[in-house]
């Protein structure tokens, strides 16, 4: 089995159109970048903007490598910061069967599921699910005292804001589905 191209290997497919004016958009279809363009735009205007978005859709399309071993190094790390180390839990780990949470968390047991899906999202946002997920430790509700402890996370707004406009969080603050 041969190795999917990079970004760079791309076979490049062209579709100019008389309707478009200005804008140009890219796709991945098949392993192929399809690029629509404006027919009078010239190729040297164009290779700019196809780099562009080449870096952009490479971006968005590579693998974030994550494991459950730097999952966990990562949590005792915003455990130090966030809880001065008091928490304790037993287990975390990704978990592919959380379709509609990005995480979950069982004080009784210590036990601390994350979707595969916060892999791929900035590490700020896998961070506030992770420190959302701790505090349940301390409090088992979403009452003041575990947003407060929540909030100390300084990104903790921008990443419900990021949630809730990939349409998996309330505008309440409240996630849905989330334990």
């Amino acid at each position: 089995m041969s190795e999917p191209p990079n970004d760079q290997e791309w076979p490049v497919e062209i579709i100019r159109s008389d309707r478009r004016r200005k804008s140009v958009s890219a796709r991945l279809v098949g392993g192929k970048l399809v690029v629509r363009a404006p027919a009078g735009m010239s190729d040297a205007d164009l290779a700019p903007i196809i780099a562009n978005l080449r870096q952009r859709l490479a971006r968005r399309t590579r693998p974030v490598p994550q494991s459950d071993e730097t999952l966990q190094t990562r949590t005792q790390e915003l455990n130090r910061q966030y809880f001065n180390g008091r928490l304790h839990w037993r287990s975390i780990r990704y978990v592919t069967n959380q379709q509609k949470r990005f995480g979950s968390c069982t004080p009784a047991t210590g036990t601390i599921r994350i979707s595969h899906r916060l892999a791929a999202m900035p590490a700020w946002v896998r961070d506030y699910v992770i420190i959302h997920e701790l505090a349940h430790l301390e409090q088992a509700n979403h009452g003041p005292r575990f947003w407060a402890l929540v909030n100390r996370y300084p990104l903790a707004e921008r990443a419900r804001g990021y949630l809730m406009a990939s349409g998996l969080e309330q505008e309440d603050g409240e996630a849905v589905d989330w334990e």
